[in-house]
């Protein structure tokens, strides 16, 4: 290895010594041209297509928000008229209500003065019955109590009483 590393510095001593490796050798101009022809190349073809991509990517970010504000708005518009319809519904359902509880009331009370001229008609067609079955009937057990009278008088008096006379 020794033998190696005096050779190297025998190589640079010929080579006269004096280079100065501040200053550039072609090496590093190659590099240099190499680095701004891929540099140029990736700013003509490779850039272009990727910033058209984020650019595209960001209207859509940007079309997205404005269509969820968009949406926003109309969901808050479409509760505020449900809640406006529930109320208008409610307020229709309760005149509804009353207007049939009173409607309810209405037939009722009709109803029960139906019922009431039914009971006093029946109550006085039962009366005038009852009155006419008397009359009858007493009439039929005066005309009787005359017969039974006589004949009760007769048994117990063992005479004819219809006649007047002994039998």
């Amino acid at each position: 290895m020794g033998e190696l590393t005096a050779t190297i510095l025998a190589a640079e001593e010929e080579g006269g010594g004096s280079s100065n490796f501040l200053l550039p050798n072609g090496t590093f101009f190659a590099v240099l041209l190499i680095f701004l022809i891929v540099l140029g190349v990736i700013t003509k073809w490779v850039v272009p297509p990727v910033s058209k991509v984020l650019a595209e990517r960001e209207a859509m970010l940007a079309k997205t928000a404005a269509d969820n504000r968009k949406s926003a708005e109309q969901v808050a518009a479409a509760e505020a008229d449900y809640e406006k319809a529930m109320a208008n519904a409610r307020g229709e359902a309760s005149a509804i209500r009353d207007e049939a509880r009173n409607e309810g009331r209405r037939v009722i009370e009709e109803k029960r003065a139906e019922a009431g001229g039914e009971v006093a008609d029946t109550v006085r067609s039962a009366d005038e019955q009852l009155s006419q079955q008397g009359s009858a009937a007493q009439s039929e057990l005066e005309s009787s109590v005359d017969s039974l009278s006589a004949k009760l008088a007769s048994r117990i008096l063992g005479v004819d009483a219809k006649t007047g006379g002994n039998s």
